[in-house]
């Protein structure tokens, strides 16, 4: 048991009122030291996304022709519309990178306790809108990369052109069940990835709650 959960546990038991108080005056500048370092490790976090997003979305395109050729022909022959869809994603991303950046530096130099769980729900809500974000951009980029591969690729659009009702019940199934699983798989990355952190943020904003009762 850390030297702060010795405090809480002091603080919990302790009846003297007096006594009490300067457990609380103890255990607040813990509690904004946790909660910052948690902040700051959701900012390196996102940071390390948004470089592995540029990397993963650029690479290819420089190194493959076929790559290259494969956007002109979704994006009929202006590869601007990629650039530009890209440069938005990316920006989106560096807002919420920025948001947390000052998250973080308003957590760290608080020395209020009710603005330090203010900054604590804020970035609760930043991370909620950025996941939610993320999973609507997966699903949209999903779903127009199928569309564009069923409708604008000549031979998978020819084969489908082949398939009778039942089988084209059957590949649409099996597209919608792909989407969902490819959502759903990202959904358990922000979950792990964020979710733990989040869970220790929540915790720290409740035992602050109970600080200032």
């Amino acid at each position: 048991m850390d030297e702060l959960e010795l405090l809480k546990k002091d603080w919990q038991t302790n009846a003297n009122q007096e006594n009490q108080h300067i457990s609380s005056e103890a255990i607040y500048p813990m509690m904004q030291k946790k909660s910052s370092s948690i902040v700051k490790t959701l900012f390196y976090i996102s940071v390390a996304e948004l470089v592995f997003w540029i990397i993963l979305n650029s690479y290819p395109y420089f190194a493959s022709e076929a790559y290259r050729a494969e956007l002109t022909s979704m994006y009929g022959g202006n590869n601007n519309v990629f650039l530009a869809i890209t440069l938005f994603s990316h920006a989106i991303i560096l807002v919420f990178v920025y948001l947390l950046y000052k998250a973080h530096k308003s957590i760290s130099v608080t020395d209020n306790a009710k603005k330090l769980m203010e900054g604590i729900l804020k970035t609760r809500k930043v991370i909620k809108y950025y996941v939610i974000y993320n999973l609507v951009v997966a699903f949209l980029s999903m779903s127009f990369g199928l569309y564009h591969s069923v409708y604008n690729n000549p031979e998978i659009s020819q084969q489908f052109e082949k398939f009778s009702d039942k089988q084209m019940f059957i590949a649409t199934l099996v597209m919608i069940i792909f989407t969902a699983l490819f959502i759903l798989i990202i959904w358990v990355f922000y979950r792990l990835i964020y979710g733990i952190l989040l869970k220790r943020l929540n915790r720290n904003y409740k035992e602050l709650k109970k600080l200032e009762v």
